[in-house]
């Protein structure tokens, strides 16, 4: 394979395998893969299997199997289109299956879901929002809610998994594309002043009556685990938690170490001309002057091993930040701590379910 393939795999292996691929489906549509050029295609094809299955289920009325079936599609077409910024045409079409496939599955999940889009400048940021399920251990809503934001190369197709690890303690979850990412990604250039955002959220989380926002949570990963200090920041004192996996404290600072396909698509999805701009956009990327302004509980984790930012970016938010702190450092973590997930993603649950006071949770621990 060429070195982008071999980037790629070594890189993300983990990270699609505990957000919806299949192991034997990775190791079958990776070792197919000899040149880039290739790699949206054959994502795509995988995906297409997996879609019949989904389409065949709801033609004979399987819905929960339809959801769950459509759902993992959606993660593929996902992982088809993440990087591939070479041929924008192919990634877009990619990512149009992917959106298509997670919107037919929202109702059909368990919990379901469905899109809210929220008006923002001139264009519109979409997400996935899932209220638990009413169940004898979960008393009715409105619920605390986490907002979910992904990194560079992440969208709210891939964030299921951790949906779910949230929602089984009782938190809705709210999934969302912001500027850069997603279905924003075409019209909202990567931004790092994300205080429009935050308002932009806490306005339309207040319109909504199963959710209750004054129990609001925050998590990150990635570049996710900027934006979510950043949203943070803004909110002030109306967040009330806040998750940072694997964030940089500057983004910019990284650029030198990041691979190839990290920075055409930061590039590209910052909608700078070259190299040497989108490293000048990445560099306005950085918590230096709001990092003060988190008063809100912050849980920091980090992987020791990160190959894409350095480990000491997660110290330097520690150290940065005016509200309570915690640093959870995996020493075998990679970046995002996807090869080691059983041992932050609950944890991480645990603990903004805590913080966001979720009675349930509280009647568990005491029975």
């Amino acid at each position: 394979m060429d070195d982008l393939v071999d980037s790629a795999v070594s890189h993300w292996g983990p990270r699609f395998t505990v957000n919806g691929v299949t192991v034997a489906d990775f190791d079958r549509v990776t070792a197919g893969i000899r040149r880039w050029e290739d790699w949206c295609a054959a994502w795509v094809a995988a995906g297409a299997e997996h879609e019949v299955l989904g389409r065949d289920a709801l033609a004979e009325g399987r819905t929960r199997s339809a959801g769950e079936h459509l759902a993992q599609a959606a993660v593929y077409h996902h992982f088809a289109k993440f990087v591939f910024v070479r041929d924008l045409d192919q990634m877009r079409a990619a990512h149009a299956r992917a959106v298509a496939c997670l919107t037919d599955a929202l109702p059909h999940l368990d919990p379901p879901g469905r899109r809210l889009e929220i008006p923002f400048e001139h264009s519109r940021l979409v997400g996935v929002l899932r209220v638990p399920a009413q169940t004898a251990a979960l008393r009715p809503g409105p619920h605390p809610v986490v907002v979910l934001l992904s990194g560079l190369d992440s969208a709210k197709e891939e964030l299921r998994s951790t949906e779910q690890t949230f929602l089984d303690r009782g938190l809705a979850t709210l999934s969302l594309d912001g500027p850069g990412q997603g279905e924003a990604e075409y019209d909202l250039p990567i931004r790092g002043d994300w205080a429009p955002v935050a308002e932009a959220l806490w306005e339309a989380l207040g319109e909504v009556p199963d959710l209750d926002r004054n129990r609001l949570g925050v998590w990150g990963v990635s570049l996710g685990g900027y934006y979510a200090p950043r949203v943070a920041a803004a909110l002030g004192e109306r967040a009330r938690a806040c998750v940072a996996l694997a964030g940089p404290f500057n983004f910019g600072e990284c650029w030198e170490g990041l691979p190839r396909l990290t920075r055409d698509t930061f590039r590209v999805r910052s909608g700078a001309a070259g190299d040497e701009e989108a490293r000048r956009v990445a560099l306005t990327l950085g918590l230096e002057e709001t990092a003060r302004d988190v008063v809100a509980p912050l849980l920091i984790v980090f992987g020791r091993q990160d190959r894409l930012i350095p480990w000491e970016h997660a110290e330097r938010l520690r150290d940065a930040v005016s509200g309570p702190v915690e640093l959870l450092m995996l020493e075998d973590g990679n970046h995002g701590c996807a090869n080691v997930a059983p041992w932050h993603r609950p944890r991480t649950a645990d603990w903004l379910a805590t913080r966001l006071a979720v009675p349930a949770l509280l009647t568990k621990a005491g029975s």
